[in-house]
């Protein structure tokens, strides 16, 4: 059984910092592309961040780059998501992800496990 559990989320200000993890267990966590994406109310939800299973390479959402970075520790089975310099529009439930199709994918439909979502809130 495969199971996604993040932490990490908060209230912070705005120009704060927040790191998020993932915790992941029940696949083998190398082979599997993982992703980080969020909803803010009202909206759909949206791509953040992900990372390679295969190669490490990473990619961002517009409107997240120079600003979060992603990274994996493939020993500890575990995805982050270094949040700098938040905005009130950062602001929404991140979920982390992961996908059997390993190589780096922004779509939605191609990540088969999701988290149940930490809460990050930025105040101005």
């Amino acid at each position: 059984q495969v199971q996604l559990v993040e932490s990490g989320g908060g209230l912070v200000q705005a120009g704060g910092s927040l790191r998020l993890s993932c915790a992941a267990s029940g696949l083998t966590f190398s082979r599997f592309a993982m992703g980080w994406f969020r909803q803010a109310p009202g909206n759909a939800r949206e791509f953040v961040a992900g990372i390679s299973g295969i190669t490490g390479g990473v990619n961002y959402a517009d409107s997240v780059k120079g600003r979060f970075a992603i990274s994996r520790d493939n020993a500890k089975n575990t995805v982050y998501l270094q949040m700098n310099s938040l905005e009130p529009e950062d602001t929404a439930v991140y979920y982390c992800a992961a996908a059997r199709f390993g190589r780096l994918t922004w779509r939605e439909e191609q990540y088969d496990y999701w988290g149940q979502g930490t809460q990050v809130t930025v105040s101005s």
